[in-house]
């Protein structure tokens, strides 16, 4: 198995209810920027198939520890399975697609983990 998403589970992530958790710290410009992209992502590409918790690591930082945030912005697509996890700030919108297996990985670039 190769781990890249075929047209079939392609398929099934566009019919898949997503929930996804944006750890920020404070308002920096990093933070606000990967705020605002990703409602951005979220509502063109999952329309309103999306639970997006945004959570502030300044205001509950024993969540850092739970999820094992080691950089912010984080995103973490809890589901569907399996667990994303993408760092910065959400500009790159095919990387943020790759990373919610909304888009087939190409050859190359930037990897989601």
């Amino acid at each position: 198995m190769s781990g890249k998403p075929t047209n079939s589970t392609l398929h099934q992530a566009r019919s898949n209810r997503y929930v996804l958790r944006l750890y920020v710290a404070g308002q920096t410009p990093k933070s606000v920027d990967a705020i605002t992209n990703i409602k951005k992502i979220c509502d063109e590409y999952l329309n309103g198939r999306y639970a997006l918790a945004v959570i502030d690591l300044y205001q509950q930082p024993q969540l850092a520890q739970g999820e094992q945030i080691i950089a912010v912005p984080t995103l973490i697509k809890k589901l569907p399975l399996p667990l994303r996890r993408i760092i910065g700030d959400m500009s790159n919108t095919e990387r943020v697609l790759v990373g919610l297996d909304l888009k087939p990985r190409g050859v190359g670039g930037d990897h989601a983990t």
